[in-house]
């Protein structure tokens, strides 16, 4: 079975969404085996490393801290633009030194950086582990890497190393 269809959860949750995106139908049901059985074979020539989580009781503590900060970034960047030219804003960048070396926990600290408004990974050199991102209102460079190696990277260090 696994050389049919070696990663079967990734081929069954992007059957759901292709059934969930197109009509119910018999058609569509057989297309969306036929491209998540594919994508299945393709992600297995691709041999990703298996993330080894050390820490994984910490994976709900965050989910709900990267929730929250996703909540409260939507209120202050809505509120930003709603003011419109009253609020003078200073977007920058911002060079954040990484202790986090693992390649997993850098994926998901890309997408909690990504998906938090206001903020956009920017590029990463690996080398050094310096990250730089992009804030829409920076006020203080030190609080927001204080803010990344605290709040994210050390959780994450302890999940994933």
């Amino acid at each position: 079975m696994s050389r049919v269809l070696p990663y079967p959860l990734l081929a069954a949750a992007l059957l759901l969404m292709w059934m969930l995106l197109t009509s119910f139908s018999a058609g569509q049901f057989l297309l969306g085996g036929v491209v998540a059985m594919a994508a299945s074979r393709v992600m297995a020539a691709l041999q990703p490393s298996k993330p080894r989580l050390r820490g994984w009781q910490l994976i709900p503590r965050l989910v709900g801290i990267v929730a929250l900060d996703i909540l409260r970034s939507n209120a202050a960047v809505a509120s930003k633009i709603l003011k419109g030219g009253r609020h003078k804003r200073v977007s920058g960048f911002v060079a954040i030194p990484l202790d986090l070396r693992d390649k997993t926990g850098l994926a998901v600290l890309a997408c909690i950086v990504t998906s938090t408004p206001g903020t956009a990974w920017i590029e990463y050199a690996p080398d050094s582990g310096i990250l730089l991102i992009h804030v829409l209102d920076l006020v203080d460079k030190d609080e927001w890497v204080a803010l990344i190696k605290n709040r994210y990277e050390a959780l994450l260090m302890e999940i994933f190393e």
